[in-house]
């Protein structure tokens, strides 16, 4: 894999410079990310098994899609980067829902978070997803509340508010 040029941000959520994945990874530093919620017209949300190859959290379910913003990319343009990428959604409205910083020993980024909804084909990635599901929110409520263990944790920080609310979460339908 070629050593990726990521977006660094401040805490503010605001660029702040370059950096190479290899040196994010081993200083920890602050980079930008993105997470995608892909309900489908049903209100299920697709939950997947990362690889064992990941550089991140290997073999964790996770039901956020997503990954590092590259030097000088939007998050709109990383999130349907990563969308396609890793699951192959396309052809959809991503919202945006807002931005989530997050912080442990492995990782530490702000998270521009977002919803679609999705009825295509889940094409999954190779590298980075080993298999999925669809499953109903109160059902992945309930599994990562049963082995919080086996879910990324960082999608269970940022992301486990928008499970429940489904991909009309925030929304106002008079905005339309």
């Amino acid at each position: 894999m070629d050593d990726e040029i990521v977006a660094l941000y401040d805490a503010a959520g605001q660029p702040s410079g370059r950096a190479p994945r290899s040196r994010v990874r081993a200083e920890n530093l602050r980079h930008g990310t993105t997470a995608i919620l892909v309900f489908d017209s049903a209100g299920r949300i697709y939950v997947h098994r990362r690889t064992a190859i990941k550089d991140v959290y290997p073999g964790l379910r996770d039901f956020c899609a997503g990954g590092v913003l590259l030097a000088g990319e939007s998050p709109d343009d990383g999130a349907a980067r990563e969308a396609f990428e890793e699951l192959g959604v396309h052809g959809v409205a991503l919202r945006p829902v807002g931005a989530r910083g997050y912080e442990d020993p492995v990782t530490r980024f702000v998270c521009f978070r977002y919803v679609c909804t999705y009825d295509g084909a889940i094409t999954w990635q190779p590298e980075e997803v080993a298999g999925g599901e669809w499953m109903e929110p109160a059902e992945l409520v309930a599994a990562v509340a049963a082995d919080p263990a086996d879910f990324v944790p960082d999608s269970v920080a940022t992301g486990m508010d928008l499970v429940g609310a489904g991909p009309d979460f925030g929304h106002d339908s008079s905005d339309e």
